[in-house]
């Protein structure tokens, strides 16, 4: 995930606001305790996240794919007073150690967790979302950028992550993977779609960004 020289990327993070004590626990007992910790967001796209969601000021936020909730946590900083987080993630073994950072944090009663197939969850959410973020199963992005599209309200946002992929979508040498695949896919739907403006913001493994008219 790592496209900027070290000395660039420890020089951008110093110049990053930093991370709240309890987003550092969270990142650090992570990466000690959790099985592909390189998925957690991380300070700096965090702070990417929660500057972004501040900016936009969201009264309802959906995210798809929690892991052990640092992106719900910097997303969340940007919630109005009577604002709610909807995160989903389908893997239980995480669910206790998710929770308690929740419970941990000035946000508790923002979020709303719950363990379920997005496939299936989404098409029964009744909100409409200003500020989607989509980092779940690359093979399904497609279908959850259809899914969320028409829950978001015009001027809303959508994000999704890994859209780089360490650099694959651009390894030509080989077929790519199924996951490859579909990130491509993915992208090109998105920079073709007529209902949105899009930036492709090389910011970590990637983000796209996406704004719908």
């Amino acid at each position: 995930m790592e496209f900027l020289p070290a000395a660039i990327e420890a020089y951008a993070l110093a110049h990053t606001s930093a991370e709240s004590p309890l987003l550092a626990q969270l990142n650090r007992e992570t990466h000690a305790k959790v099985l592909q910790s390189r998925m957690l967001s991380g300070h700096l796209q965090g702070r990417l996240l929660s500057l972004l969601s501040t900016m936009l000021r969201p009264r309802r936020i959906l995210e798809i794919g929690t892991y052990t909730g640092y992106s719900a946590l910097c997303l969340a900083e940007g919630l109005t007073d009577d604002g709610v987080l909807t995160t989903i993630d389908v893997n239980e073994e995480l669910e206790t150690f998710t929770r308690s950072y929740f419970e941990q944090s000035p946000f508790a009663k923002k979020i709303d967790f719950r363990i379920a197939n997005a496939v299936t969850l989404i098409p029964t959410l009744n909100d409409t979302f200003d500020l989607v973020f989509i980092d779940a199963d690359k093979l399904n992005y497609g279908l959850y950028y259809d899914l969320v599209f028409d829950k978001v309200r015009s001027g809303g946002v959508i994000i999704a992550d890994n859209v780089l992929w360490s650099g694959k979508i651009i390894q030509t040498e080989k077929k790519p993977d199924k996951d490859t695949q579909a990130l491509l896919d993915f992208n090109q739907k998105i920079h073709h779609d007529p209902r949105v403006s899009n930036v492709l913001l090389p910011v970590r493994d990637g983000l796209m960004v996406v704004w719908k008219h």
